[in-house]
C-alpha cells in the first residue's frame, strides 16, 4: 500500500478564522439583537477613553459588558460594584479573544431596593471620611445681605422662596438656574455651589452670604442627582453656610447630611434664612420701653437717694453761727488792737534815729498794708472757718469708738513693727560692733610691738625712755629689755661693762 495515496476526499467547508469569528458574530447578533438582562454589577473598569467595561453576574455566571463613552456620559445612574441592575442591549462578540460581551445602551438599579442599598453604601462611605460630621457644620448667618439660590428658575420652588422671603425680611437673591433631576442634575447642582463660592465678596456680583438648594418633592429616581457623590462633596466644601431644602419632610437625600442645615421644605428654608422683620421690630420696641423705664427708675432713685442726703446735712446757718460769732469778737478787738500796734511803732520810730521823711514813708506802707490785710481779712476768716468745721468733723468722726479703737489696733501694730524693726537694727548694729571691734583689736595685735618681739627682736628702756643706739644705751645707768616671753634689767659698771 502506498503510503502517500490520497483518502476519500471530506466534503466539509473549509473557514478561515475571520470568517468563522464573522459567522459567530453574526448568528449571536442576530439571535439576541436584543436582550434585557437582571444581575448584580461585579468588576468595573473606567479607562481614559471613556468607555465603561464591567462584569454583570449572578451566583452561577457571568457575563461581560461594555458601555461606549456616548452613552455612559448620558447614563441616569452609574454602575457601581454590588449594585444590582437591570441591562438593555445587545449581545455581540470579540474575535480578538474570542468571547462575547453585551453591549450595554441603559443601565438602571433593579428597583427601589437596590436604589436604597447603593444609597447607604454611598452614605457609609462619606460618613466615614468626616464629611458629615457635626463639627464641620457652619452656623447660618442671622441676617444675611445676599441669599443664593440653587433650583429650577421655571418651577414653584423659587416663587415660594421668594414670597416667603419677601413676607418675613426682603432680602437681595441670586438664583443659579440648574436642572433638579435627570443626568445633568448633579454635576450642575456641583457646578453651582462651587460658583457661588468662587465668587468674589463685594464685587460687582457679590459672593451671597447664605446658600439653599431647593427642589420639590418627587419619587426616589426624581431626587436621585440629589443623592450622587459630587453634589455632596461640593455641599460639603463649601465655605459659605449651606441650606439642603430637597423634597418634602419625609425626603432624605446625600446633601441634606452634608448640608449645614436641612430644612423640611423650601419655604421652611426660606423661613431658616431670615428672620421677621416685624418680629424684630416689636422686640426692638420692647428693648426701648424697657431702657426707658429703667432709666426713669434710676433716675427717680438717685433724685430720692439725693432728697435724703440733704436732709441729714446740718443746716447752713448752723454751720456759720459759731464762725460769725467769733468774728463779730474779734472785729470788735480789732480797733483796740490796731490803736495799740500803732502807739507801739509810733514809740518806735520816736525812739529811732529816723528821718522825717522816712517815717512818712515807711507810715504810708504800713497804712497801705493794713488797708490790704483789712480787705482779707474776711474771706481769710471764712476759709479758716471752713477748714476749721472740715477738721472738726474729721475729729468727731475718728473719736468715734470703732474708730478709736481701728486707730488703736493700727498704731499697735505700727508699734509692734517699730518694735521689731528696732531690735533688729539694735542687734544688728550691736553685731557689726563687735565685728568691727574684734577686728581692730587683731589689727592692734597684729601692728603691736608684741607680734615684732615674737620674731626674735627685743625692746631696750633706758632713763629717758626707749634706747635706740649704742651711745644712748653706753650713757645710761641700767637698761631694761624687753622679750616676748618677759624683762630683764641689766646695770653697767663704771668702765661701762654690762653686769
Amino acid at each position: 500500500m502506498d503510503l502517500f495515496e490520497d483518502g476519500p476526499a471530506d466534503n466539509a467547508p473549509e473557514f478561515s478564522v475571520s470568517e468563522l469569528s464573522g459567522a459567530v458574530k453574526k448568528a449571536i447578533e442576530d439571535g439576541f439583537g436584543y436582550v434585557r438582562v437582571r444581575g448584580e454589577v461585579g468588576r468595573v473598569s473606567l479607562p481614559r477613553s471613556g468607555h465603561v467595561y464591567l462584569d454583570l453576574k449572578d451566583d452561577r455566571a457571568v457575563l461581560s459588558a461594555v458601555i461606549w463613552k456616548g452613552r455612559a456620559q448620558a447614563l441616569a445612574h452609574q454602575p457601581e460594584e454590588g449594585m444590582e441592575v437591570i441591562a438593555t442591549g445587545k449581545l455581540t462578540t470579540f474575535p480578538g479573544q474570542s468571547k462575547y460581551q453585551m453591549v450595554i445602551e441603559d443601565i438602571a438599579p433593579a428597583g427601589a431596593g437596590a436604589l436604597m442599598a447603593m444609597l447607604e453604601k454611598r452614605k457609609a462611605q462619606l460618613a466615614a471620611e468626616g464629611l458629615f460630621a457635626p463639627e464641620r457644620k457652619k452656623a447660618l448667618p442671622f441676617l444675611p445681605e445676599i441669599i443664593g439660590v440653587v433650583t429650577s428658575p421655571s418651577g414653584a420652588v423659587i416663587r415660594d422662596i421668594l414670597h416667603r422671603l419677601r413676607d418675613r425680611f426682603p432680602r437681595k437673591v441670586l438664583v443659579w438656574p440648574v436642572a433638579v433631576q435627570g443626568a445633568k442634575c448633579a454635576p450642575e447642582v456641583a457646578a453651582a455651589i462651587r460658583g457661588f463660592n468662587a465668587m468674589t465678596p463685594g464685587g460687582a456680583l457679590p459672593r451671597p452670604d447664605l446658600l439653599i438648594v431647593a427642589r420639590g418633592g418627587g419619587s426616589l429616581e426624581d431626587l436621585w442627582g440629589f443623592n450622587e457623590e459630587i453634589v455632596a462633596r461640593a455641599a460639603a466644601a463649601s465655605d459659605i453656610p449651606l441650606i439642603s431644602a430637597v423634597g418634602h419632610e419625609t425626603d432624605t437625600t446625600l446633601i441634606d447630611f452634608a448640608a449645614d442645615v436641612r430644612a423640611p421644605t423650601p419655604t421652611a428654608a426660606a423661613e431658616l434664612a431670615v428672620p421677621v422683620r416685624m418680629e424684630l421690630l416689636a422686640w426692638a420696641g420692647q428693648q426701648g420701653a424697657r431702657l426707658s423705664r429703667a432709666l426713669t427708675t434710676a433716675l427717680g432713685q438717685r433724685q430720692q437717694r439725693l432728697r435724703d442726703l440733704a436732709r441729714a446735712l446740718p443746716q447752713v446757718e448752723s454751720l456759720v453761727e459759731g464762725p460769725r460769732q467769733r468774728l463779730d469778737f474779734l472785729s470788735e478787738r480789732l480797733p483796740a488792737a490796731l490803736r495799740s500796734a500803732a502807739a507801739q511803732k509810733r514809740l518806735q520810730m520816736s525812739e529811732a534815729a529816723l528821718r522825717p521823711g522816712i517815717l512818712t514813708r515807711r507810715l504810708a506802707e504800713d497804712r497801705r498794708r493794713l488797708e490790704a490785710l483789712s480787705s482779707r481779712l474776711v474771706p481769710a476768716l471764712e476759709r479758716r472757718t471752713t477748714d476749721a468745721r472740715r477738721s472738726l468733723t474729721q475729729t468727731v468722726r475718728g473719736l468715734r469708738p470703732d474708730a478709736l479703737d481701728h486707730r488703736l489696733e493700727r498704731q499697735a501694730e505700727r508699734l509692734d513693727v517699730v518694735l521689731r524693726r528696732l531690735s533688729d537694727r539694735a542687734s544688728r548694729q550691736q553685731s557689726e560692733r563687735r565685728a568691727r571691734l574684734v577686728a581692730l583689736d587683731r589689727l592692734r595685735e597684729t601692728l603691736g610691738y608684741r607680734e615684732t618681739l615674737k620674731r626674735g627682736y627685743a625692746v631696750v628702756r633706758g632713763d629717758g625712755g626707749i634706747v635706740t643706739g649704742k651711745q644712748a644705751a653706753a650713757k645710761a645707768a641700767a637698761l631694761e629689755i624687753e622679750f616676748t616671753d618677759g624683762k630683764l634689767t641689766v646695770s653697767a659698771d663704771r668702765q661701762g661693762n654690762l653686769l
